[in-house]
Formats: structure tokens, C-alpha cells, sequence
């Protein structure tokens, strides 16, 4: 491992990096904010099985949706569909479920339309849900561990993304980079508060500075 890739373990990847302990904290934070959620059915939308199998919390049954073929073999308790968050099949729709779970997912989905599709269908789907994204204005970009990486140019962060070697999936193809660049859009506080107005917003916080931006509804 080179130095620059062990600094990008350090900081994230590392089961006792800072990332690691932000999330057993958020994990801590979510079993407190829903009490009885062993015994609740949740929807995870774009989330992963290996995030379920690996988390300290366990729901009676998680479903995933996410455009990415499952694992095979994923234990009774965790289904996992391939569908776009932000247009779910029928069958999923007509499902009410307990809770609905996104994690750093939002900012992916592609712009203010499909957030909406996205923010409607949590709505839609429970009367609970927790959706957590990163702050647009936090220091460091969190995908990218760039300081003021969000603020660039197009052609900048696409030029950065080619050379910089703490991303998590390098690449020097251009067209590659720039569609990688292009496809996360950080949100403001007032963003999170337009599509779940009537949730309550809560902050995770580093160093005193908003890292993360947190939309809960306990029912």
C-alpha cells in the first residue's frame, strides 16, 4: 500500500479510521432515534448488503434498493431489488414499509427533479424515515477528500479527479473522471429542508463543522 493509500485508509476506509468511528457513531445515533427498530421492516434506498451485514443494528427485514446487482446467498432477513430510487416499480410502491434508510445517497441521484422523485418517495413509502447526505459546505469534499473540491470548475475537479490519489476509485480517462465528477451534487441545509419540510434536521459535526445533514421523521 503507498503512503497516499494508507493516509486514505487512515482517514476513511480503516476499521479505526476517522470515517469507521463517524459511522459506528451515526449507527449509535440511529438505533436512539428509532428505539424499536428490531422489530420494524426497513427500505433502504441505494444502499448495500455488505452495509447491513457489517452494521451493529439489525431490523426484523431490510429491504435494498439499489441499481447494482446484489451478492447472491444474502441471509432471509435482507432482500435486496434492482430498481432506480427515484422510479420504483409498482410492487415496491405498494408496499408500506416501517422505515425508510438512505445513506449518502441523494446527492448521487441527479439533479433537483430526481431529488424530488427521490424525497416523494420516501414520503410515500413510510412514515419514518432517516436520510443522511453530506454537507455542501463542510471543508473537505467526502467522496473525493479534497479540500474545496465542490466549488471547482467542471474541468477542474476533473483534472484534480485524474491525478489526485486519495479518491477511492482512481482513473485517468478523462470522460470517465468528468462523468464521476459530474455525478455527485453536493445539498445545502435549505435543499434538505425543502424536500422533507416536515422532518426534523439534524447535523452531524466535525471539528465543530457541519459534516453531515440529516433528515429524520420519528412518525
Amino acid at each position: 500500500m503507498s503512503r497516499l493509500n494508507a493516509l486514505r485508509s487512515r482517514f476513511v476506509d480503516a476499521p479505526d479510521s476517522l470515517g469507521a468511528k463517524a459511522r459506528a457513531r451515526r449507527w449509535q445515533w440511529f438505533a436512539q432515534r428509532f428505539p424499536d427498530l428490531s422489530e420494524m421492516s426497513v427500505i433502504d434506498l441505494g444502499g448495500t448488503a455488505g452495509a447491513w451485514l457489517r452494521a451493529p443494528v439489525r431490523p426484523a427485514h431490510v429491504q435494498i434498493v439499489n441499481l447494482e446487482k446484489p451478492p447472491a446467498n444474502l441471509p432471509p432477513w435482507l432482500k435486496a431489488d434492482v430498481a432506480d430510487a427515484c422510479d420504483l416499480p409498482a410492487a415496491i410502491l405498494g408496499t408500506k414499509y416501517d422505515l425508510v434508510f438512505s445513506n449518502a445517497v441523494i446527492e448521487h441521484v441527479g439533479g433537483h427533479l430526481r431529488r424530488q422523485l427521490f424525497a416523494d418517495a420516501v414520503h410515500h413509502l413510510a412514515d419514518r424515515h432517516w436520510v443522511q447526505t453530506p454537507y455542501r459546505y463542510f471543508p473537505v469534499e467526502p467522496h473525493f477528500l479534497f479540500p474545496g473540491f465542490q466549488y471547482l470548475p467542471i474541468a477542474a475537479r476533473t483534472s484534480l479527479l485524474r491525478r489526485w490519489p486519495l479518491v477511492h476509485t482512481p482513473t485517468s480517462d478523462r470522460d470517465a473522471a468528468r462523468n464521476i465528477v459530474m455525478e455527485v451534487e453536493l445539498l445545502s441545509i435549505t435543499e434538505m429542508r425543502h424536500y422533507f419540510p416536515s422532518s426534523q434536521i439534524r447535523f452531524e459535526r466535525l471539528a465543530g463543522l457541519v459534516k453531515s445533514v440529516i433528515a429524520i421523521r420519528q412518525g
